[in-house]
């Protein structure tokens, strides 16, 4: 299997400091501890990374931007996930 057949992997990393893994881009790796060592090489040169995910990428699935409305819209019907139906008590800074 040449470079050019290999499959896609999407490449996260958690920065320094952060609580959330963000999508950085993909590489192309044979299998997954490969895609591990490329996606390390290709976008956490500086060491800003602490931690790395690699997923293929024929594995992710995801939303048609296109079908946000019907997607969503079902959630407007449940008031009572927003924090504004509930009295927060003054100690309580951050919701």
């Amino acid at each position: 299997m040449s470079g050019h057949d290999w499959p896609l992997w999407e490449v996260f990393v958690r920065a320094k400091g952060g609580l959330n893994h963000r999508h950085v881009g993909s590489v192309h790796a044979p299998d997954a501890e490969l895609a591990l060592r490329h996606a390390r090489d290709t976008y956490t040169r500086r060491l800003e990374g602490v931690s790395l995910w690699v997923v293929p990428s024929s594995s992710i699935v995801a939303s048609d931007p296109a079908d946000a409305g019907p997607l969503f819209e079902p959630a407007e019907d449940k008031i009572y996930r927003h924090p504004t139906f509930y009295d927060i008590p003054d100690v309580v800074k951050h919701i």
